[in-house]
């Protein structure tokens, strides 16, 4: 599983489109990143991981998800 895909579907819990408007992005812009051909900024990462805290996410989260290889793992 992709790693922005696994935050968006295993951390956050929403649809693609929940997830734009958390990221401040559109749609078809998460299914690109899903889909590996773009990344986000590190200001969409920020939206992200404020979010995360708003949501109080914080034994789910972990700025390390956007990094690391537990991601991979959850596949």
């Amino acid at each position: 599983m992709n790693t922005i895909k696994h935050i968006r579907k295993d951390v956050f819990g929403v649809t693609q489109q929940a997830f734009a408007e958390i990221a401040g992005v559109q749609q078809s812009t998460i299914s690109r990143w899903e889909r590996g051909e773009a990344a986000p900024t590190l200001e969409e990462m920020g939206r992200i991981r404020d979010q995360a805290k708003v949501r109080k996410l914080k034994k789910r989260w972990s700025d390390q998800l956007f990094f690391g290889p537990k991601a991979e793992q959850a596949a």
